[in-house]
This record gives structure tokens, sequence and C-alpha cells, in this order.
């Protein structure tokens, strides 16, 4: 297989995602902060966390077993800071374990990592259409920038916490 034809992430089901509700109950992730200048992250730092936490939840063999169903959450905490969210399958000795709980509702947008605003206004716009209100946002996006280009797409969940 030819560089061109590898590829990193899964081919991505908008279906599973779009238009859900997923209510976690104490679901497991490991995190990392990592610093932002209004809301924009150094790639560079996204790649060494995500690194190091996939081979803590690699050694504790904890990865989600279909690659398919893992998330890797986004949340910004503020204007100059974001946490990762690294979904694993049991405790991370050595990492910042953590859960998250509630209910969630998924949508799916396909578009530019800057539209994200954009994005949020309309999850808004359709939660408040039917009597909920987001109390938090998390970002999980499906493909790296190599797999965006492989897949002619760039999806993006964004689950709010309502």
């Amino acid at each position: 297989m030819n560089a061109q034809n590898q590829t990193c992430c899964p081919e991505f089901d908008v279906e599973k995602w779009d238009k859900k509700s997923f209510t976690w109950d104490k679901k497991l992730f490991i995190t990392e902060s990592i610093p932002t200048f209004f809301h924009m992250p150094l790639v560079t730092m996204i790649d060494q966390k995500t690194k190091k936490m996939g081979a803590l939840a690699e050694k504790a063999n904890a990865n989600i077993p279909d690659i398919a169903d893992a998330l890797l959450l986004f949340h910004d905490s503020s204007s100059f800071r974001s946490e990762i969210y690294y979904a694993v399958s049991k405790k991370v000795e050595g990492a910042h374990n953590t859960t998250l709980s509630g209910t969630f509702e998924a949508s799916v947008f396909d578009g530019p990592y800057d539209a994200i605003p954009k994005y949020i206004r309309k999850m808004d716009k359709h939660l408040s259409e039917n009597g909920k209100k987001a109390k938090d946002y998390y970002v999980h996006y499906a493909y790296c920038p190599k797999c965006s280009v492989k897949f002619g797409h760039n999806y993006i969940i964004l689950f709010a916490k309502v």
C-alpha cells in the first residue's frame, strides 16, 4: 500500500452520531490540557499530548476496542486553555483519569475547524426548537488533517451537554 492510500482514522459513519442522544454514566476518559490563543491551539501541542495519551492507554491495554467508537473530545475551558478527553475502557495508571456523566446531544457538521462558532449557533437553535439548552460543549474531530484530505470531508461532532 502506498502512502497516499494509508490512513490512520477509520472511515466515519455520520448516521451513527448525527442527531443522536447519548447518556453517559461516568464514561471513562484520560485528560490533558493544552494552551490556546483565543481558542486556537498549537497543532504540535495537540499531537504531542494525544501521542502521550495514546501511549499511556496502549500500555494499560485501555484503548476502546473498536476504533470507530473511540472519542477524542476537546473542551475549551477558556480562550487560553483547552482540555483533551481521550476515551478509555478502564482507568489508566500514570494518566489524569476522569469521567463524564449526563445527557449529550450530538450533531455532525462537515466543514472547516474555524466554523465551530457557527456550528454551535446552529446547534443552539436546534436544541432550543426542541426545548433544550446546552450547558457545555465538547468537540470531536472525526479525521486528522491527512485523513480529512483522503476522505474528502472534515467531519466534526458537537456534543452538547444538556
